[in-house]
């Protein structure tokens, strides 16, 4: 196995920026067999860190660099955040079959390697020769992994790999991750912690400016950091209760006074000639807030597209107000974010993008004033000039949902808008969402966080195998909740 890796005394800007914008200073090195998990806030440079230490920046990624020492392994793999961003194939056994190629493997061996990758990891499909881009986000993640460990890598660097991924995907995942990892050094970028804990034997803590804060096991680093995590909106057991975000209520929305402002009646969505989504009959009423929650591929995300007509429809869906039902005539009513942001990103820069929507660029007074609060209330203002693509994966999630609201819609459909976003970050939106929904906006919200569902919602879309239909929220008392996470997997008291 390769030796010890890492940096020492790491320093990083952006080109443009007149200061370093991330680590000033940095020093750390992982040893083999290692299993280490980097946390930090939305921004800090976790995904930049882990480029660096694979050696992806500066030898892809040209950034301006400076160190006393850097040493990257020499067999290693990378999975990143959004799994698009590593496909040379169209199709899903050509995926794999293109790193099989590469690793000189015989071409009659391909199809059983092939079909034992995609097992790994739990991608069963009719035919292995898919097209990547019928996927779901989540189907795709987990091709991205099978093809990472198709390199039989001795490292692994793995940048939020189950962020797109339901609870039982999650669970898949990284129980193939502890099956072929057991000689294997961990380098993990990772939101969703609890599954992971028994894992890891090693955190490493990020502040918001990128300084090493905690470098230690995880018992010693929850006892000794953990206010100064919850500080910094740093995921860890039991943030929720800690933080103080109200528990599951029985609010509903009031429908009394109300007529439903979208009716869904015979409602399907098509992709490639086939239905992917249908509803029968399910109305959307002001201060709704309906979490959409089913397993990936199940047809969540194709809802949204449908309901915002970006794919074939047949039915009915029809929006209250809406002169009728092409994209630009919703648009004036309904906010839409997709599941992968820079989907939605068309300028130059952050502020540039709110002011994309707004009649005449976003020019007068009232707007400009606009625009500077919804800049504030994202935490976007010190980033108004940064090119959208330049953004952390959080950043870009703040700026996607910023820019849905910027024409004040009734409204809102949101698939995993919390994806990528810290702790803070995270109810800091749902909060700004309750808002919405309070003062009578439609919240239509694509979850995979029982959190979410139990703590926001009012009502639950069940979506399994393309049909969708309403059931009740099913919310365990959460104290108890509270208390299981505070004591998982890594056996130590915390107050």
């Amino acid at each position: 196995m390769s030796g010890k890796f890492g940096v020492t005394n790491l320093k990083l800007k952006y080109p443009g920026e007149e200061v370093p914008l991330l680590f000033q200073g940095v020093s750390l090195s992982v040893r083999p067999g290692e299993k280490v998990l980097l946390l930090g806030p939305s921004g800090c440079g976790k995904s930049t860190l882990l480029q660096v230490l694979s050696g992806i920046v500066p030898d892809i990624i040209e950034l301006p660099l400076k160190a006393d020492h850097v040493a990257v392994p020499s067999r290693w793999g990378y999975v990143f955040q959004d799994p698009d961003a590593q496909f040379c194939m169209p199709y899903v056994d050509e995926e794999i079959a293109f790193v099989l190629e590469n690793m000189q493997v015989p071409r009659e061996e391909m199809p059983a390697q092939i079909e034992h990758y995609l097992q790994l990891v739990g991608l069963r499909l009719e035919d292995s020769h898919t097209l990547i881009s019928q996927l779901s986000q989540g189907m795709k993640q987990r091709l991205a992994i099978a093809s990472v460990l198709a390199l039989e890598p001795e490292v692994l660097f793995l940048d939020e790999p189950t962020a797109l991924l339901d609870e039982e995907g999650t669970q898949l995942v990284w129980e193939t991750i502890r099956s072929v990892s057991a000689d294997k050094t961990l380098v993990i970028v990772e939101h969703k912690i609890d599954g992971i804990l028994d894992l890891v034997d090693r955190l490493i803590v990020l502040s918001p400016e990128g300084e090493l804060m905690a470098d230690g096991s995880p018992s010693a680093v929850f006892s000794t950091y953990r206010q100064q995590l919850a500080d910094y909106g740093i995921w860890y057991p039991g943030v929720w209760d800690d933080m103080g975000y109200p528990a599951a209520s029985a609010r509903s929305a009031a429908r009394a006074d109300h007529q439903p402002i979208m009716r869904l009646d015979g409602f399907i969505g098509l992709r490639g000639g086939t239905i992917r989504t249908s509803v029968d009959n399910l109305n959307v009423y002001p201060g709704d807030w309906i979490a959409v929650t089913g397993g990936n591929g199940a047809g969540k995300s194709s809802l949204l597209l449908a309901m915002m007509r970006l794919i074939p429809t047949r039915g009915s869906c029809r929006v209250e107000g809406a002169k009728g039902g092409k994209i630009e005539q919703l648009a004036e009513h309904v906010g839409f974010v997709f599941q992968n942001p820079e989907f939605q990103f068309v300028t130059n820069s952050v502020e540039e993008e709110l002011a994309y929507s707004l009649p005449e660029g976003g020019g007068s007074a009232a707007q400009q004033a606009h625009m500077h609060e919804l800049l504030r209330q994202y935490d976007l203002l010190g980033l108004r000039k940064r090119h959208p693509f330049q953004l952390s994966m959080g950043q870009k999630r703040r700026l996607s949902v910023a820019t849905a609201m910027v024409r004040g819609p009734r409204i809102l459909l949101l698939d995993e808008p919390t994806f990528g976003l810290d702790a803070h970050g995270t109810m800091r939106m749902l909060e700004q969402l309750e808002r919405l929904r309070a003062a009578g906006t439609a919240i239509v919200m694509v979850t995979h966080d029982d959190e979410i569902v139990q703590r926001c919602a009012t009502r639950v879309w069940q979506v399994e195998a393309g049909r969708v239909t309403e059931t009740p929220i099913m919310a365990p008392p959460v104290a108890q909740a509270g208390k299981a996470r505070r004591s998982y997997a890594y056996n130590v008291h915390v107050p």
